[in-house]
Formats: C-alpha cells, sequence, structure tokens
C-alpha cells in the first residue's frame, strides 16, 4: 500500500488570478494519499473564498508544527518562501516552493492549467535536497520572539534622511568605516536578491562566503566586499547616528543608536528542495536574463 505523507502548506493570500491554479493543485493534492497540516490563517483564507479544502491539523508557530511532517510547502512567491524559516525552523524539514508570485527565483514550481506532472516527483521524494546556509544575528535589540535567522540578507539601513556610520569588524579586523544608506550581508542564497540590487556579485549558493555590500555609499571607493562565510562579523552603529533599521528577509527590528550586533554563519542549515535537474546558471539566465546579448537582434 502507498505510504502516506504529511504535508505542510504555508500560504499568505488567495489573488484572484490565481483561484484556478490554486484549486487545480489542491485537488490534486487531495486525490493522493496526503495528509494535511494547514497555515491557519491561510485555511481561513481559503475558506472565504469558497475553496475547497481538505481536513488536516493546523499550525500558527513553529511550536504546534507537527514533529512528523514530512515535506513543508510554500504557495505564493519568494517573500511567503523566505517566512518558511521561521516554522521550520531546525527540524530539517525539506522545504519546496510554488510560485504563485512573480519572478519565483526560490520558487521554481508552477502551476498551469492542467495538473503539473510534478506533483508524482514531489510525493515520492524524486527530487534533491540542497543544504543552504543560513545567518545568525546576536543582539541585544533583537527582540524576545524575534527569530535571529536569515536565509537571503541581513541588511542594515537608514529609517530617517541622514545617512549612517558604521564599523565592522572581521573576525577582530577593522574595515575602513561605512557611511552609506545602510549595509546588507548577503548569503550564496541571497546573491541575487537585494544584495544584487545595491551592486553586489552574484554568487552560486553551493560557495561558502558572505557578500558585504554598502546601500549608496558616500564613498565611491567602497566597494562589495566577499570574505569567507566563517567569518564574524561585528557591526556597530555611530552613537551620533539616528537608530537604524535591521531587516533579516523580511522581518524587522530597530538598532539604538551607538548600537552593535554580532552576524556569524547559522548553526544548521535551510534544506531547500529542488525538483528539477535546473543549475543554477541556467536559473540566472532564465529569470534574470543573466548575459543576454539584444545587439543581435538591432
Amino acid at each position: 500500500m502507498e505510504q502516506s505523507i504529511k504535508i505542510a502548506i504555508l500560504g499568505r493570500e488567495v489573488r484572484s488570478g490565481y483561484r484556478t491554479r490554486l484549486t487545480l493543485l489542491l485537488d490534486e493534492l487531495s486525490s493522493r494519499r496526503v495528509s494535511f497540516v494547514w497555515y491557519a490563517p491561510f485555511l481561513e483564507q481559503l475558506s472565504k473564498e469558497g475553496l475547497r479544502t481538505p481536513p488536516g491539523e493546523i499550525f500558527t508557530s513553529s511550536e504546534d508544527l507537527p514533529d512528523d511532517v514530512s515535506l513543508f510547502l510554500s504557495l505564493g512567491g519568494d517573500g511567503t518562501f523566505l517566512s518558511s524559516i521561521t516554522y521550520v525552523r531546525d527540524r530539517g524539514i525539506p522545504v519546496a516552493g510554488i510560485n504563485f508570485g512573480r519572478l519565483g527565483f526560490l520558487t521554481t514550481a508552477k502551476v498551469g492549467k492542467e495538473p503539473p506532472l510534478w506533483i508524482d516527483d514531489l510525493l515520492e521524494g524524486r527530487y534533491s535536497l540542497e543544504q543552504r546556509d543560513l545567518l545568525r544575528i546576536d543582539c541585544d535589540s533583537v527582540p524576545g520572539d524575534f527569530y535571529p535567522y536569515a536565509l537571503n540578507e541581513i541588511s542594515i539601513h537608514r529609517q530617517g534622511p541622514a545617512m549612517l556610520s558604521m564599523t565592522i569588524k572581521i573576525d577582530g579586523r577593522p574595515l575602513p568605516v561605512y557611511r552609506a544608506d545602510g549595509i546588507v550581508i548577503a548569503t550564496p542564497t541571497g546573491s541575487t536578491a537585494y544584495s544584487l540590487s545595491v551592486g553586489g556579485p552574484i554568487v552560486t549558493p553551493d560557495s561558502e562566503v558572505l557578500i558585504i555590500s554598502p546601500i549608496a555609499p558616500h564613498n565611491l571607493n567602497v566597494r562589495p566586499l566577499v570574505v569567507p562565510l566563517t567569518s564574524t562579523l561585528e557591526l556597530t552603529l555611530s552613537s551620533g547616528d539616528e537608530p537604524a533599521i535591521v531587516t533579516m528577509d523580511n522581518r524587522s527590528f530597530t538598532l539604538p543608536s551607538g548600537g552593535s550586533a554580532l552576524i556569524t554563519r547559522g548553526e544548521f542549515p535551510f534544506v531547500y528542495v529542488s525538483l528539477f535537474d535546473n543549475h543554477f546558471i541556467k536559473a540566472i539566465q532564465d529569470k534574470l536574463l543573466w548575459g543576454e546579448d539584444k545587439r543581435n537582434d538591432i
């Protein structure tokens, strides 16, 4: 007899343009030997929209996510996917992203007008698992209920009109003072996100590095810097500056004037489900149009 698989499902909203595809996906999953664990606010929204949902358990936080979940599905865009780390935490539960957003760099699977062929692969374990590194922050101003890990990046940026002055030490060795709107410290996974938009390099996900990129630096000689992933970064905000905002993927808190933060590699990885044999280089060509040359089209 085919063994049942327990799947946790996270979603944020049901947009009108996605109703048909979402219904198709849920119907396909319901027809298989799957037991469901629903993110409670998403289940409530599905019910309000009149979408059929099979019965199952519910969760609202990492504490009530059952221990026997085999797979975690994120339905939405990359923002929803990034939120999944706050639920799976250090349990090693594989996370797969189903794209109902726009670009979907982390959420590679899509649902069209027909039942997706990848569902059987997903439920039968025909995929590869990638161990993606996380960043951890230690800081006195971290709120008590704040999860201090990030998959893409940690950014420190101004909340007022004045630029920030920040000192950074790498394993105790100081860098020149950063005077800028802020700074982005990214993992290889996050190298194609915020870090890229502020001029950071693209790095393959299996690289063991951190990327330090200033945001609108006052000194044009301050460029992005790549350091070993094992580095310990100590960042201190000038006591003369206004408080800054620390953003970890899509969650934020305030760093007070003169405050410090310690940024290190997370003690455990994030387990990423790669459904397709889609090499990273092909992904950045398809999604970011990397290396595309339009000169021959003129």
